[in-house]
C-alpha cells in the first residue's frame, strides 16, 4: 500500500501511523458529548463509508478525513451497527460464585 511517500504493507501499519490523529479526534468527540465513540470507531467508519471506493489516498488526505469526520454521520453509522448486531444476554459462570 503506497500512500504519498510512505509505504505501508498493511492497513494496521497505516492505522499505527495515524493513531495520534485518531486519538485527537476521539478526545474532541468525547468533549462534544459522545463518550462512547472510540478511535477504532472513527477508523472503521472511514474505512467502510469514506475510503471504500478510494484509490491512491495521500497520508495528508487520510489525516484530514480523520480530523474533519462528520460526527453526526459517524454516530448514525454506529447506531446502525448496533441495531444490525444480534444482541444477546451474556451468562458468566463466574457470576454463579458471586450470587451464592
Amino acid at each position: 500500500m503506497s500512500i504519498m511517500d510512505f509505504e505501508f504493507s498493511t492497513q494496521e501499519e497505516l492505522y499505527q501511523r495515524v493513531t495520534p490523529a485518531l486519538h485527537a479526534k476521539e478526545q474532541e468527540i468525547h468533549r462534544l458529548g459522545f463518550p462512547y465513540i472510540t478511535d477504532m470507531d472513527i477508523w472503521n467508519y472511514l474505512i467502510e463509508a469514506k475510503w471504500k471506493e478510494s484509490h491512491d489516498l495521500m497520508l495528508s488526505d487520510i489525516v484530514d478525513d480523520i480530523l474533519h469526520v462528520d460526527i453526526k454521520k459517524l454516530d448514525e453509522y454506529l447506531k446502525g451497527k448496533v441495531t444490525k448486531t444480534r444482541r444477546t444476554q451474556y451468562f458468566d459462570s463466574n457470576l454463579d460464585d458471586v450470587l451464592r
